[in-house]
């Protein structure tokens, strides 16, 4: 009978809620909110065809997610064309690269933001197509930032205190929204990033 009910102990424990009994409510909740949201879907994808040239969704790098695999993440393209390439390999970028590392890795007025862009990025709308990662298993729906490789590379050696904290937060999937987001997104830096997600890890 003890043995029974410690089965049942670790059967209801976080890990086992979080890998299993969460994986169904994202697997249920991002079905029901890709249909939900299917005719923004559609205008948005109409609206990205008609502002600019280039594909729908965005050609972004990796993002790291749980266990530091690297995955490729789903976004509505609210920028020129090769945005991320650009912004790293030409000169003409070269010092906005630069702001955008010092800015942990977000800037606040960005020129290859396209007209649609600044819409969808300024209501989330570009976040949607995470969804598709949702089901393909890479993502949960709630949970920390995805962070770029080079971005956890950079500023953790510039906030080298953040080390413990960033393999707490890749111990699990990252999320569509999380406690970062809510709680300043753009308007918080790196280290006050990773605190936040690490933690919504120790919650779970």
């Amino acid at each position: 009978m003890k043995r029974k009910t410690i089965s049942l102990q670790r059967f209801f424990s976080g890990r086992f809620y979080y890998r299993y009994i969460k994986r169904m409510v994202d697997v249920i909740g991002s079905i029901i909110l890709l249909i939900t949201f299917s005719p923004i879907f559609l205008i948005t994808a109409l609206a990205i065809m008609l502002d600019s040239n280039g594909p729908i969704l965005a050609d972004v790098p990796e993002r790291v997610g749980e266990g530091g695999r690297r995955f490729k993440m789903f976004k509505f393209r609210s920028m020129i064309v090769n945005a991320h390439f650009l912004l790293r390999t030409d000169p003409r970028f070269k010092s906005l690269f630069e702001e955008y590392k010092k800015g942990s890795y977000k800037l606040k007025n960005d020129p290859r933001v396209t007209g649609v862009g600044k819409f969808i990025r300024k209501h989330s709308i570009d976040e949607i197509p995470q969804l598709l990662n949702v089901l393909r298993g890479e993502m949960s729906v709630v949970g920390p930032r995805a962070y770029y490789p080079d971005e956890l590379e950079n500023q953790q050696e510039k906030f080298p205190h953040t080390k413990q904290l960033v393999r707490k937060v890749l111990s699990v999937k990252p999320g569509v929204t999380g406690l970062w987001q809510v709680s300043g997104r753009s308007e918080i830096n790196f280290e006050k990033r990773v605190s936040i997600d690490a933690k919504y890890v120790d919650g779970i």
